[in-house]
């Protein structure tokens, strides 16, 4: 079984949390029993989560050596440049090691996305522009390091595929049966 899961803002990439108060997770959106999440995507990040009951179709869906692309929409703070743009191209330095080359793209912003709650914080003396990144590797936080390496720290981020997986219409606290 395979399952497309819109993570909200906020939410665990798991079914329980021993933190005190407990944090949202995973358990509380009806999903079905014995799937696991492949992968996973901060609390404070959004969109695409792929859940399975299949350990290798997870293992492929997640092993870098398979380069299952992921796929991101960032909102960044400050005025993207040729090359910031570039360095992200080619893989910047993190701290622990160089990240893979992404693809990199400015779009303009989503017309279709749902408001986020909190709110992201909006100042007037300072631009924010959105970024599509594809990545084929899954790092601890690494989008938002890499734009951070750059000096475009990220304020959104909201995952829109991952492989040939398409986040599409689906909402926030929703999943979807795909196999």
């Amino acid at each position: 079984m395979l399952i497309a899961f819109n993570k909200p803002y906020g939410v665990l990439c798991q079914f329980t949390d021993r933190s005190v108060p407990p944090r949202p997770t995973l358990a509380g959106f009806g999903l079905p029993a014995d799937v696991y999440p492949a992968g996973r995507l901060d609390f404070d990040s959004e969109g695409l989560l792929l859940l399975t009951d299949d350990g290798a179709l997870a293992h492929r869906l997640t092993d870098p050596a398979h380069g299952q692309g992921k796929t991101y929409l960032v909102q960044v703070e400050g005025a993207v440049d040729a090359a910031a743009q570039e360095a992200l191209r080619r893989g910047v330095m993190l701290k622990d090691g160089p990240a893979r080359p992404a693809t990199v793209r400015e779009v303009p912003p989503p017309d279709w996305l749902w408001p986020r709650d909190p709110p992201i914080r909006h100042r007037l003396s300072v631009p924010d522009h959105w970024l599509e990144i594809s990545l084929t590797e899954g790092r601890n936080r690494q989008v938002r390091r890499m734009t951070a390496a750059v000096g475009l720290p990220t304020l959104r981020l909201l995952r829109i595929a991952i492989g040939g997986h398409r986040l599409g219409d689906l909402l926030p606290g929703r999943w979807r049966r795909l196999a």
